[in-house]
């Protein structure tokens, strides 16, 4: 089983409490949770694909890390940021491709 998220309360529990709670309870904790519908590295997947469509950098960063913990390997990932270059654009891709670097390197935050 998948460790329990606590990022929602850390660091917006005394701000937005309910928020936090839908962020660690429902998100995490019963959607990315039904691994036997979907594997995490899949959830994974899906989930980096939807952040660079949208241009949620912030977010991305956080979910490429993820990803690496859940099994994408560096070669996945950069065929899947290729891939979708294609279809959402290129400075996306660039941005994307720039914090993955830094995280399989290891040079994240």
């Amino acid at each position: 089983m998948a460790q329990k998220q606590t990022a929602g309360r850390d660091r917006l529990g005394d701000f937005a409490p309910q928020f936090a709670a839908f962020n660690d309870d429902v998100l995490f904790g019963q959607v990315w949770s039904r691994e036997e519908e979907l594997s995490p590295k899949l959830r994974s997947m899906i989930t980096i694909a939807a952040l660079m469509s949208g241009g949620n950098f912030e977010q991305l960063i956080h979910h490429l890390q993820l990803g690496k913990a859940n099994g994408i390997t560096q070669e996945e990932i950069v065929e899947i940021l290729t891939h979708l270059s294609f279809y959402v654009g290129w400075p996306k891709a660039w941005s994307a491709l720039m914090q993955a670097k830094e995280v399989y390197e290891g040079k994240e935050e």
